[in-house]
């Protein structure tokens, strides 16, 4: 599909991921005539900023897109990175989504117009799913280290052999960071993970898939308005764990007894060091806590539900450190990964719904700007929100407003002028 410049059109829905194909397709249902707008490829997201042994952390079982769910041999399984584009590009093909691929949009102005690189359309209403991950985020510190380290974002990571030859510095414990620290440990990297404050989860207990747990339980259901600390919320880092051959823990303290070398966070660098806050005990400690306190629930449900469910032993730290180092000297290490998350870029976008940090102001998607939407956003309403999980009820949800305001719009149009106020 070609765009057409000047076109004006009910709704234009920014963004071609799994939230904007998820949009397209209630749309498509209800009988609204919209446009997607991609600025790459669908899927591109997945193919462009993940390494090549990516894979899914939530079992395939969860891909719930609307109309579309998982059918595969592997419900129990995590697709890699490549059957994640297939799926959404079997998706794309699966309804009649009116979608232009290779066009970006630069600006949103005032009457949804909306700038593109192959001109200018206008909408009534505009539903953005443009995504949480946009700008890699890397420290100003970064500009200390010498020009001899390579440095790469983790988005930018695609396999050990992509590499220098060398040592490795991982820097961030989230789901990438360890992830990509375990990718390069396990083809016999020598690799220094720099710690933070991010939480693990084991993959399973009690005989299931901690996240079938947590789904039976309700958690995935939960909206952000129950909880009191909302922002806390919204705004947390994931778990990390792997679906990587079938799934399995991420444990930081096994890998450093197989040889790698963990250290606190980072608080300063130059030309000749990394140096580190004391607090690698801290980190593990809290990691595995909070792993323990899952636990704790699912003990909890399946007392009071009854549920038969094989006893399991606890987790047993099987290392602890024996020092807190201070510094690491750079001679030796060939290339940092900044596995340290991404900002929004919402500059183009030239309207009153931000707030001081920058962060879209919304009810479930719903802004002040009457005919505005966002989508995809983390924990826009659950926990699902933007995953292939969740994605679909904010989606239906988000239609459901558009289709009420496009009757409300409909029944003023026919009103005689005079009676208009």
């Amino acid at each position: 599909m070609q765009l057409t410049g000047g076109a004006h059109y009910p709704v234009v829905v920014v963004g071609g991921g799994q939230a904007g194909l998820a949009t397209s397709w209630h749309l498509t249902r209800r009988g609204v005539d919209h446009l997607v707008l991609e600025a790459d490829r669908v899927g591109s997201e997945w193919r462009n900023r993940r390494w090549d042994s990516f894979c899914l952390v939530t079992p395939n079982w969860q891909c719930r897109l609307p109309g579309f769910p998982y059918d595969g041999p592997a419900a129990d399984g995590f697709m890699l990175r490549d059957e994640i584009v297939a799926y959404l590009e079997d998706y794309s093909r699966s309804y009649d989504v009116p979608l232009v691929e290779g066009v970006r949009a630069t600006g949103l102005d005032d009457g949804f117009r909306i700038a593109t690189t192959q001109g200018a359309v206008t909408a009534d209403q505009v539903v953005l799913a443009t995504g949480p991950y946009q700008v890699p985020r890397i420290p100003r510190m970064a500009e200390r280290l010498p020009t001899t380290v390579t440095q790469l974002h983790s988005s930018q990571y695609k396999n050990p052999d992509h590499m220098p030859a060398g040592e490795v510095v991982v820097i961030g414990t989230g789901q990438s960071g360890c992830q990509i620290a375990e990718d390069l440990h396990l083809a016999g990297r020598t690799v220094h993970l720099v710690t933070g404050s991010a939480p693990r989860v084991a993959r399973f207990y009690r005989g299931r898939d901690v996240v079938a747990w947590l789904d039976l339980m309700g958690y995935y259901a939960k909206g952000i308005d129950e909880f009191d600390d909302v922002d806390a919320v919204r705004f947390r880092v994931n778990h990390y764990v792997t679906g990587r051959d079938g799934g399995r823990d991420i444990d930081l303290r096994k890998f450093a007894l197989e040889g790698m070398k963990l250290y606190g966070r980072l608080v300063d660098a130059d030309q000749t060091s990394l140096r580190f806050a004391q607090d690698l005990s801290k980190n593990l400690d809290h990691a595995d806590a909070v792993s323990e306190g899952i636990k704790d629930s699912i003990d909890a449900f399946v007392a009071a539900n009854g549920i038969d469910a094989p006893d399991e032993d606890r987790y047993r730290p099987v290392w602890e450190p024996s020092s807190e180092p201070e510094a690491l000297e750079i001679k030796g290490i060939s290339t940092v990964i900044w596995s340290t998350g991404f900002r929004r870029d919402d500059s183009w976008i030239r309207l009153p719904v931000f707030d001081g940090r920058g962060y879209p102001t919304h009810h479930r998607g719903v802004t002040s700007v009457p005919g505005l939407y966002f989508i995809g956003l983390p924990w826009q309403y659950t926990w699902g929100s933007g995953r292939f999980g969740g994605v679909a009820d904010d989606a239906r949800y988000l239609v459901e407003r558009i289709t009420e305001q496009r009757a409300g719009m409909h029944w003023i149009a026919g009103l005689p002028r005079k009676t208009v106020a």
